[in-house]
């Protein structure tokens, strides 16, 4: 008898596992339930299709169930929901969502991808038809037909996480008044506060306005508007909300049939993507899989893993040994003219979990200076305090963020150190890099933190310092401190004049060394010390300052 194969989701997860599971066996009987009419679609350029920029809707749709099924010989039945999975007689009950008839499907083997839903919170006027959520082709066609109809010119975007600035930017696009309110602090909660800043005065700069350390407690009507309240007393008067506060994994099916869920509340799979049920594989957003770094169960809502983890599940349930190594959580946004992107651990999961880390900052050019269009790339990179292996990145900025955090994620997955950074021979021709390429400096710097050649002190620290014991000392030119400001009570002495004005010096201080980006104070910092000084080099220079700041 010819084996069957349910799987139960289409999308990055259940569409790869039946692709690929077609691929290992022409004998096989597959077949992909669909609640929704795509079983593959690209969900993360929904809102550039909202703004415009991605012009025809067609082009989303990667595939069909007509073009899937002639392809892969797979039995695809879109609008059909799987009501429950029978474990005990290797079935699941379904329901055709156009007709309403239920019926019994018998299984061999099963692949679970759910995928997760949109968090909406229990507010007063929620369910409102101007409030919006926005994961499906059918939601983007929601907005879209509300957009055109109802030519709206405020909206208000609750949450500041990906899809939510994505959504900001193109509501803008569209030339209307938005706003984003956060409950957290920041935007983009992967970011540490410091390159956050980055964000926060970019968006503010497009003209959205930034409510962050607050949530929303209600939606209500006024003279034919919407008025959105905040728990800290706000009211915004706009003509639409889009909702974009988090996902929560769709686990329902799993649980009713009685499969473990792990401790983040996610189905529980092993590294070969099989359930607590032998027969049982689950994949994508709905699953607990392992951090890479720490080994720590976590979740992850990101299309390539969940490709990975289709592919994965289908080799085994056809024989073929593989397993899922875990998640870095490798993601990048373009928020406007800005690029932001993330890898590995941050500061807050590091500390939360209790890494030792040391951190550094570095702002490079995207290419080299004397090529026309340049741009800074800034750099936030954590390390382990003796090995110098790599835990994590942050990069923002206009040009060449992608292809550095995927350098940084290949070195993490490779576990490399910062000594090995500065090794990389990098490709390098004037419009695309520097002989020294923003990741080679990164490891040229975090190297020096590891070999005492310089020692770092961070922007958060600066407050502590006892003003009678330190001194900050300005090594920029003079015309930088006109334009950009400086620290207070800070003393200048240009770089290039140092070495002759050591006398001029109390040997009884120590000097934090400070200039715009970090390499001019590393200099200062190093003159001095060898000429017997006690210092400190402020990380990341005045930009980190200021950005920290904001």
């Amino acid at each position: 008898m010819t084996e069957k194969l349910l799987i139960i989701g289409g999308v990055a997860g259940g569409a790869t596992a039946a692709a690929r599971a077609r691929r290992l066996n022409e004998e096989t009987q597959i077949v992909m339930f669909e609640r929704g009419p795509y079983i593959s679609f690209a969900n993360c350029g929904l809102p550039y299709h909202i703004g415009g920029i991605i012009k025809k809707r067609e082009d989303l749709v990667i595939t069909t169930a007509e073009m899937f099924q002639k392809r892969f010989r797979v039995d695809v039945r879109i609008h059909t929901e799987v009501l429950a999975i029978d474990r005990h007689n290797g079935s699941v009950r379904v329901k055709n969502l156009e007709t309403g008839e239920e019926y019994v499907e018998k299984y061999e083997r099963l692949i679970l991808s759910p995928g997760a839903e949109p968090i909406r919170p229990p507010c007063k006027g929620i369910d409102g038809e101007n409030i919006f959520t926005l994961r499906n082709i059918p939601d983007m066609d929601r907005i879209n037909a509300y957009l055109d109809k109802g030519s709206p010119a405020a909206a208000v975007v609750v949450g500041g996480g990906f899809i939510g600035l994505e959504m900001a930017e193109n509501l803008v696009f569209r030339g209307i008044k938005t706003t984003v309110i956060e409950k957290l602090d920041q935007v983009m909660s992967p970011l540490d506060m410091d390159m956050a800043n980055f964000v926060h005065a970019h968006v503010k700069e497009k003209g959205v306005d930034l409510i962050l350390g607050d949530g929303i407690c209600a939606f209500e009507e006024n003279d034919g508007r919407m008025m959105v309240k905040t728990d800290g007393g706000k009211s915004i008067s706009c003509d639409m909300a889009v909702m974009s506060v988090g996902i929560k994994p769709e686990t329902r099916l799993a649980m009713d049939a009685g499969l473990a869920l792990g401790e983040t509340g996610a189905i529980l799979v092993d590294t070969t993507m099989r359930t607590s049920d032998p027969n049982i594989y689950a994949v994508g957003d709905a699953v607990e899989v392992h951090d890479f770094i720490t080994g720590r169960k976590t979740m992850t809502a990101l299309a390539g893993p969940a490709n990975k983890q289709g592919r994965i599940a289908a080799d085994n349930v056809m024989g073929r040994a593989q397993v899922f190594f875990g998640t870095l959580g490798t993601a990048i946004v373009k928020i406007f003219d800005l690029t932001v992107a993330q890898t590995g651990m941050n500061e807050k999961t590091a500390g939360k979990g209790g890494t030792p880390y040391l951190v550094s900052y570095t702002h490079s050019g995207s290419h080299a200076g004397y090529y026309p269009g340049g741009e800074t790339i800034s750099m936030k990179l954590l390390f382990a305090p003796h090995t110098g292996r790599i835990l994590g990145a942050q990069v923002v900025g206009k040009d060449g963020v992608d292809k550095r955090i995927d350098v940084i994620a290949t070195a993490i997955y490779a576990k490399m150190t910062v000594f090995d950074l500065q090794n990389l021979e990098l490709a390098y021709a004037p419009p695309y890099g520097s002989a020294k390429d923003p990741i080679n400096i990164a490891g040229y710097v975090a190297s020096n933190i590891l070999k005492n050649d310089v020692e770092n002190i961070h922007v958060h620290e600066l407050a502590a310092l006892d003003p009678e014991q330190y001194v900050l000392l300005d090594v920029r030119s003079r015309i930088e401190l006109k334009l950009s400001g400086h620290l207070k009570g800070a003393l200048h002495i240009h770089i290039d004049d140092l070495r002759d004005r050591l006398a001029e010096l109390d040997r009884d201080k120590i000097y934090i060394t400070y200039c715009a980006v970090g390499y001019r104070a590393y200099l200062a910092y190093r003159m001095l010390v060898q000429n017997g000084f006690a210092a400190k080099n402020l990380s990341g220079g005045y930009e980190t300052y200021m950005m920290a700041k904001a």
